[in-house]
């Protein structure tokens, strides 16, 4: 006699469903608007004059775990991504079988449109106690009047 499902199985993987599709929309973030995101990284961005600075919460994972990309000028890209200790490199466990599992591979990134161009170089990260600085200088701009050669 086959057995019973376990209505509970069904629900979990319900709720996982609904999860996923939650974390896959940001409606914090609207046009440069920087705010909380549930499920997300939160960020901080602070106007210095000659630069931005980002703080963001990334909490749980190492510093190898997270990239920080400027895909353009005026976006900032962060995403980090973690597999639970208690997997091997094809993601069974290291000893035995799992019976429920919940702890798995944690993934989360954000992008955040910054209000003017920012230069490459110059650009420095830190990570510490779970909150990731990105100092980002502004783009110098170019002088209206352009570059005077002297004649000789």
């Amino acid at each position: 006699m086959p057995s019973k499902p376990n209505p509970f199985d069904e629900i979990e993987r319900m709720f996982d469903r609904m999860s996923d599709q939650f974390e896959a929309l940001d409606p914090t973030e609207v046009a440069g608007t920087v705010a909380g995101s549930a499920g997300g990284i939160t960020v901080d961005v602070v106007d210095e004059g000659d630069r931005f600075v980002v703080t963001a919460d990334v909490p749980g994972y190492e510093s190898d775990d997270i990239d920080v990309t400027l895909p353009d000028a005026t976006t900032l890209r962060i995403s980090a991504e973690r597999t639970d200790a208690t997997e091997s490199e094809h993601g069974e466990p290291e000893e035995g079988v799992f019976v429920r599992r919940e702890r798995r591979r944690t993934a989360t990134s954000r992008t955040v449109s910054l209000p003017e161009p920012v230069e490459e170089d110059g650009t420095t990260a830190s990570y510490q106690h779970g909150v990731l600085t990105v100092e980002l200088p502004k783009e110098r701009p170019a002088d209206d009047d352009g570059h005077t050669i002297p004649i000789e």
